[in-house]
């Protein structure tokens, strides 16, 4: 699936967000152990080239459970039950991917890695323009995040092997059919066959 549209790519202006990877959320992907490694390939890939790392996690604090409205129908049950405490072990980046310094890292309260952070901020502070998304879910926190950035102007690509949902047909709807409307399709050997003839 490395066939795309996307020629070259500026390591220097290019950030990877690694989004939701956290010991809470993990588990709910199909075959979880071996998307954490390929995605900590693409991690190594991207850092070796210079482009810049973030993580998103989305944890809640005790006023942000307070806050959310009862018009928000997927976040009213998570505030309802207490979840996600930001201090809790189900919302730490999984060890295997952990951040390292200089890495951006944000906590997120909605589906979006943008919407309730300073992500762009941060991105913008660095010069990027191209964002490599991969995360769990791919109808979640990649769906929104990717509508998001392109409608920011970012390039964006998303890793086919590097997101992945609960819902197998969800999941092949939004890579084949929706996904590459609005962002390059790449495969992680795609993506490292990019970086090293950056």
């Amino acid at each position: 699936m490395s066939t795309t549209t996307l020629h070259t790519i500026a390591p220097e202006r290019t950030a990877l967000l690694a989004m939701d990877f956290q010991n809470g959320i993990v588990p709910l992907a199909p075959d979880s152990d071996a998307l954490v490694e390929r995605v900590r390939g693409a991690i190594a890939d991207v850092r070796a080239a210079g482009g810049t790392i973030g993580y998103v996690r989305v944890a809640f604090t005790e006023d942000d459970w307070t806050r959310v409205p009862g018009t928000n129908k997927a976040f009213t049950a998570v505030a309802a039950a207490k979840m996600l405490h930001h201090e809790d072990s189900a919302t730490r980046i999984d060890e295997r991917i952990t951040p390292e310094d200089g890495d951006i890292v944000v906590r997120k309260i909605r589906f979006g890695s943008g919407s309730t952070t300073d992500l762009h901020q941060q991105l913008s502070d660095r010069g990027i323009d191209t964002l490599v998304l991969t995360g769990i879910s791919t109808s979640g926190v990649v769906l929104s995040t990717l509508i998001d950035a392109a409608d920011r102007d970012y390039r964006v690509v998303v890793l086919s092997d590097g997101v992945a949902d609960p819902d197998p047909e969800t999941h092949r709807v939004l890579l084949d059919n929706v996904f590459p409307t609005r962002a390059h399709i790449l495969d992680i050997a795609g993506l490292r066959e990019l970086l090293r003839s950056a």
